[in-house]
């Protein structure tokens, strides 16, 4: 059953900003809990420059992500989690949606990502190649991925 989930953002949050917090619920909860990420490096010196995109089913958080601008024209899709429940259920696509409309809307031309080898397929279906060899990361494989947003 495919849903379409609110989402709210958050730029350069307080560590005390509800959705903010409501990000590092649901991260915490796939990549800390599920995949066995540690936690000092699921949280790290980039939360306050990024705009944190959270996924709500009511009032209970259901997916995350985050975008960063690392240069002036590039920005960076980062920690996209759903929920396992909430899987499969068009959360994910809600959320890629949101953000690349908010990098569009700032004028951010290239975007990238670092994505988990399994998940690659989803991100392509949003037209990002595979960039490089695979890698590890927080001991898991991982593909470099990009993709032009001005259609070149």
């Amino acid at each position: 059953m495919y849903m379409h989930p609110e989402i709210r953002t958050v730029n350069a949050p307080s560590k005390d900003d509800p959705v903010y917090q409501d990000a590092l619920s649901v991260r915490t909860d796939v990549f800390v809990e599920e995949q066995d990420v540690p936690a000092d490096l699921e949280v790290d010196e980039h939360e306050s420059e990024a705009i944190h995109f959270v996924a709500y089913d009511g009032d209970e958080p259901i997916g995350a992500a985050r975008l960063r601008r690392p240069d002036g024209t590039t920005g960076k899709v980062e920690r996209v989690a759903v929920q396992s429940e909430y899987r499969d259920r068009n959360v994910g696509t809600a959320l890629m949606q949101r953000l690349e409309s908010v990098a569009r809307d700032r004028g951010l031309e290239t975007m990238r990502l670092h994505s988990q080898i399994q998940a690659a397929p989803f991100y392509a279906r949003f037209g990002y190649e595979r960039v490089g060899e695979q890698f590890l990361e927080a001991d898991i494989p991982h593909i470099k991925m990009r993709k032009s947003l001005t259609g070149e």
